[in-house]
């Protein structure tokens, strides 16, 4: 499967009462998005993003055309239970707080009870609002709802994510974390659709755009490739001399072209954030959300060598493990040539020739000791009930040496 999502001539035509064609919101809408992509799907308000975006999920069907996500129908249940979606407006029950809210969500999803409660944890601390887990939805702000509403789109730890406007009334830092967030899942191998009115949010992630207008893709491409402009350029310095500028300046104007020599402006998102976190540092209270950089381990990737080590390493001693060492440690010391499964195992993986010709002849006269001693042990038994049976029997009448030794 090269594409994650992929449109054939996709189509869809909104109908009047009387059954007739009225508004094309979708034209012959031909889109590819490839797996562990960012990719942004942009236009202007009734341009088509958000019916394109129900006829992916099979909330509506086309009037021609297909599509298919994560190579199959969007429609079949197995499909969508692989898909992570953030509406434009988070339909949530107001009357649950977070932990009910993410826990009703990881049952729809069919989630173990514990797997459930862990990912609930971790995705409350990751969006900012365990604080505030315990308080009814529908008291929080429209950011705070967007939050969690993030958090259950990530519940089943989705192949493919979409975000419909996922910034909308989110804070600065809150835009931050969500834009963070997103470039960690595409590290992680994910798939993330994103549409937003926010064209800087969408340049700072987005790998491809697609931008539509009446339904049909005006112009697609990588990002950088269609914003870089070819004709100019632009030189980055430290700090340098009066002197040294007037030099650039005149070598310009020798090229006959027009220069604007200015410092450099910082963003003012990365200004108001480290405003933010300075205030943070200081413990300063607050009763809104508090912005981390925290992922969801479960949504963190991990290296099969990473897994195999923490098998290896995970598995602590028994107490009944650790007691016996000793003991084994001293037969060992007093049968210096006894060997045991695991000192076998070894010497076999290491391949010791003195050890491996030395402890089975050990091995052999102490089995030779041991059945000597076994046979000398029933003869003693034999000969000591012997003795007891002549001395006990009664029931043979004696014989006539005996008598006459009673008589004399």
């Amino acid at each position: 499967m090269e594409y994650a999502v992929e449109t054939f001539s996709l189509t869809k035509i909104f109908s009047d009462w009387w059954g007739r064609a009225k508004v094309y919101a979708v034209d012959d809408l031909n889109l590819q998005i490839k797996k562990n992509e960012v990719f942004g799907l942009l236009g202007p308000n009734g341009s088509g993003k958000s019916t394109t975006i129900k006829m992916l999920l099979g909330l509506l069907h086309p009037t021609k055309g297909k599509a298919v996500v994560l190579g199959g129908d969007g429609t079949d249940p197995k499909i969508n239970s692989r898909i992570g979606f953030l509406p434009e407006e988070s339909y949530l029950y107001k009357y649950l707080n977070a932990r009910e809210t993410l826990d009703f969500y990881g049952r729809l999803f069919g989630l173990p009870s514990e797997l459930r409660k862990m990912r609930v944890e971790a995705l409350l601390d990751m969006v900012g609002l365990k604080a505030v887990a315990n308080r009814s939805v529908g008291t929080y702000s429209k950011g705070m709802a967007r939050r969690i509403g993030l958090a259950q789109a990530l519940i089943n730890d989705p192949e493919l994510l979409i975000l419909d406007e996922p910034t909308t009334g989110l804070d600065p830092i809150g835009t931050r974390q969500i834009k963070d967030l997103i470039l960690k899942l595409a590290q992680r191998g994910k798939t993330i659709l994103l549409c937003s009115h926010l064209l800087a949010d969408v340049e700072d992630v987005c790998d491809r755009i697609a931008i539509l207008y009446g339904g049909k893709i005006q112009t697609q491409g990588r990002v950088r490739e269609l914003l870089q402009q070819t004709n100019k350029i632009q030189i980055t310095t430290e700090a340098i001399s009066d002197a040294t500028v007037q030099k650039i300046e005149r070598l310009i104007k020798d090229e006959q072209a027009e220069c604007e020599i200015a410092s450099p402006l910082d963003k003012l998102e990365s200004f108001f954030i480290r405003t933010v976190a300075a205030a943070q540092q200081q413990a300063q209270p607050t009763s809104g959300a508090v912005s981390t950089t925290k992922i969801g381990g479960f949504l963190v990737e991990e290296s099969p060598v990473e897994k195999i080590l923490d098998k290896l390493v995970s598995a602590p001693l028994t107490e009944k493990a650790v007691q016996k060492e000793p003991m084994t440690e001293k037969v060992v010391q007093d049968e210096s040539l006894a060997s045991g499964p695991d000192e076998h195992l070894l010497t076999e993986l290491t391949g010791s020739p003195e050890t491996s010709v030395s402890k089975p002849v050990a091995k052999e006269e102490k089995v030779e000791e041991e059945s000597a001693e076994s046979q000398q042990v029933p003869q003693k038994e034999q000969i000591r009930k012997d003795i007891l049976d002549r001395l006990t029997d009664t029931s043979s009448p004696p014989q006539k040496d005996d008598r006459q030794k009673e008589n004399s």
